[in-house]
């Protein structure tokens, strides 16, 4: 008897689980059939700081014949997926919910949505702060009578790159406040770390951007900003829950008498 029960509990979750999958890939379809129509303008809109950067009279190409179609095709579904992840989120959050303490829905519930809000932070500052300055420098310091003329794909990738990189890298704060959370590390300790966390973000900010010291740096700053506020919010975050260890007891003391 009881192990039918289970297998029927399993089931329902495995339903569930499929009706919000498919929720979330309904969304990205319907925000991606949005803006099929201005994949044009949202690529061009994206090589902006390169554009500006080029030299007079120089262009970008498409070395390859399908490039024209699938570049801002591949753009626009990339977009799309990122406009949709706090709906992304919230099926998650509907999905893992039930399960979880009251402690565990005060801190999962913020940090879910506070990621997604600085993962859009990483790639606001990626586009209008380092964008500009790193395609100035790399078109300043071409070789002469060597003609810029970037490729669509090429550009893509190495813009979809680095928005990933910057995304992850804004990350910090999140990370650092459920290593504390979880008692893997303590904000002194962290503390104590600093100089190899200062080491550590520039060889990060190496292995993710090109080759250069000026968006290595970019990228290393934020990540040493962020750990700071993220060790803050974590001191502040365990002194703030230290009275809420009581309500996990009641809960799990419901849950035997269940």
């Amino acid at each position: 008897m009881t192990s039918s029960i289970e297998s029927y509990t399993l089931f329902d979750h495995l339903l569930e689980l499929r009706t919000r999958l498919l929720r979330i890939a309904l969304s990205v379809l319907i925000v991606f059939a949005s803006l099929a129509y201005f994949s044009q303008d949202i690529y061009q809109y994206l090589a902006k700081p390169l554009l500006l950067t080029m030299p007079q009279g120089t262009q970008m190409i498409a070395t390859d014949v399908t490039s024209p179609f699938f570049a801002p095709f591949k753009l626009t579904l990339v977009l799309s997926f990122f406009l949709a992840i706090p709906f992304i989120l919230y099926q998650i959050w509907g999905f893992v919910a039930p399960g979880l303490y009251r402690k565990e829905k005060r801190l999962i519930a913020p940090l879910m949505f506070g990621s997604t809000a600085l993962f859009y932070a990483g790639i606001v500052f990626a586009y209008y702060v380092v964008f500009p300055i790193i395609f100035a420098f790399f078109t300043s310091v071409a070789p002469e009578g060597v003609t810029i003329a970037t490729d669509i794909s090429s550009y893509l990738d190495f813009v979809l790159k680095l928005f990933f990189a910057f995304g992850v890298a804004f990350e910090i704060p999140v990370v650092i406040v459920l290593l504390c959370w979880t008692g893997a590390t303590t904000p002194n300790n962290l503390r104590n770390k600093r100089p190899y966390v200062i080491v550590g973000a520039f060889v990060v900010g190496m292995l993710l951007t090109p080759p250069d010291i000026i968006s290595q740096t970019l990228l290393a700053v934020p990540m040493l900003l962020l750990f700071e506020v993220g060790i803050v919010v974590a001191s502040f975050y365990r002194k703030s829950t230290a009275d809420e260890n009581d309500e996990d007891e009641d809960d799990v003391n419901d849950e035997i008498k269940e």
